[in-house]
């Protein structure tokens, strides 16, 4: 599998495409006054404890405050724990017994704001470096499990052998060894220390200057994590369109992670960069509900607050020889779809499959196996159930930031993202009713109804003789304006 990075930058946006043998797989997007907060580091202040709901929400300075559930919260490990992640250290306690309303805390965001939720926080604080994550307030060593059983051992003792001898008062901090450090020397291990202990201190000097409600440490750009995150030993190369930014990124790169700076290109086509691999046209699918497979069925992807729904459908498909075998292979190919479709729109959270129902178990467990074989090209976690008793397959998508659509797109102000507005015929029914309840309270000259053409129309046409029969039982004249400035499914009823 062969991947190629494409980078189009502007002053108000970056974007970029993740091509894996020829197709478009993953699509990010970060926009200069819209920047995600997952990595950053704040000084909050406790605004308010809820024992209830043992959480707290902090202010960071957001203009809605951040959430902080007890799970999250790290406690110092008691003697002789190997490992300190405070559910080994007995019940937890209860949250109104650690923080209190005013409190200030150190605190990292784990989760983006998404919808109406504020930012998730966590008080253990991770910084994330080329082939090292840093736990400052740990001592423990971690090994990425992507890297082999038989490594693991040799590198933990590595990596503690280099954090004592650069440690300073007696203190190295905990690692995790990220999956890029497998075939590291010494010498990148220790230059990674050095740099993630010196990005620590510095966030340490601002906690002890900065007020509450500020921001210490701000996680690095999606230019620079495209090279600490997406590149790998698949990447051929990394094109961008700016020469500026090349440049920039060349240094950074350099400096932090030669080996992906070394795939760096400067794209100097006349054509823009996203029509090498016709990405914008991508983008334009990935908004919509309707996803072609190529045999001629066909996805429905509909996306709520609460889950994600995909229904596969066999569309035109008959080109096998019996029914069973054209649903067998519809679903074959959906699930290669939507596992593309999941990083491509990047949705999370709960996710709904309905394949086709198939008759056969031993074609249901292909099917499984092909998506699952799939879904391991995700660097996302993600967990799959088996069929239901119902034909469904339920299975979960780690989220950490809005999806693609959430990001490029707003409800729609006629429908408020119903998707679905009032027939014409609707509002005619409305507006009578609501002419008969005006004429019961007040007692106008006349009428007059102000709604779009389409109902003035239907009104003048086809409800003509309900509408006179309306006007004679109250007595008043009913005049009618059509008004195109209007939604399909608003009016107003005008005393004169």
């Amino acid at each position: 599998m062969q991947q190629e990075i494409l980078i189009n930058w502007s002053p108000q946006e970056t974007r970029v495409a993740v091509i894996e043998s020829g197709a478009v797989q993953e699509l990010h997007v970060e926009r200069t006054l819209e920047r995600g907060l997952v990595g950053n580091i704040y000084l909050g202040k406790v605004a308010r404890v809820l024992p209830g709901m043992q959480s707290a929400f902090i202010d960071i300075g957001l203009e809605r405050a951040a959430f902080l559930h007890v799970g999250d919260l790290w406690q110092k490990p008691l003697d002789g724990d190997s490992l300190p992640v405070h559910r080994l250290n007995g019940p937890q306690k209860p949250i109104e017994k650690q923080v209190f309303e005013g409190q200030t805390l150190m605190v990292q965001v784990i989760k983006d704001p998404i919808g109406t939720k504020g930012a998730r926080l966590a008080t253990q604080i991770s910084i994330a470096g080329r082939m090292l994550v840093f736990l400052p307030q740990d001592d423990h060593i971690g090994v990425s499990q992507k890297i082999s059983a038989a490594q693991r051992d040799q590198l933990r003792a590595r990596v503690q052998g280099l954090a004592s001898a650069g440690a300073q008062n007696g203190k190295p901090g905990g690692f995790i060894l990220r999956t890029n450090a497998e075939d590291a020397t010494d010498t990148e291990l220790a230059e990674d220390i050095a740099y993630l202990r010196k990005t620590w201190a510095r966030i340490r000097e601002a906690a002890t200057r900065q007020p509450p409600a500020s921001l210490l440490h701000e996680d690095l750009s999606l230019l620079q994590r495209v090279l600490r995150d997406l590149t790998g030993e698949h990447t051929q190369s990394i094109r961008i369109d700016s020469s500026e930014q090349f440049q920039t990124l060349m240094a950074f790169g350099r400096e932090f992670m030669p080996a992906a700076a070394a795939h760096l290109q400067h794209y100097k086509g006349e054509r823009p960069i996203f029509d090498l691999h016709s990405v914008d046209e991508e983008i334009t699918k990935a908004l919509g509900r309707r996803v072609d497979l190529k045999s001629g069925g066909y996805l429905i992807v509909d996306q709520t607050e609460a889950l994600t729904t995909i229904d596969v459908n066999t569309g035109g498909f008959v080109g096998a020889r019996n029914f069973d075998d054209t649903v067998f292979k519809t679903n074959l190919e959906a699930a290669q779809s939507i596992a593309r479709q999941l990083r491509l729109r990047n949705l999370g959270g709960i996710v709904i499959v309905d394949f086709i129902d198939m008759t056969q178990p031993e074609h249901q467990q292909a099917v499984l196996a092909e998506f699952r074989k799939q879904l391991a090209r995700d660097r996302v976690k993600t967990q799959v159930g088996g069929f239901s008793a119902l034909g469904l397959v339920e299975m979960t998508r780690k989220r950490t930031r809005e999806s693609l659509a959430q990001l490029l797109c707003e409800p729609c102000d006629q429908c408020q993202g119903a998707g679905r507005v009032r027939t014409a015929r609707t509002v005619a029914y409305d507006v009578l009713r609501e002419i008969l309840r005006e004429a019961r309270q007040f007692n106008p000259r006349e009428f007059r109804v102000v709604a779009p053409p389409a109902v003035i129309d239907l009104l003048l046409d086809e409800e003509s003789t309900h509408l006179a029969g309306l006007s004679d039982f109250i007595g008043k004249p009913i005049s009618l304006q059509a008004e195109s400035a209007l939604g399909p499914d608003q009016y107003d009823i005008v005393l004169l």
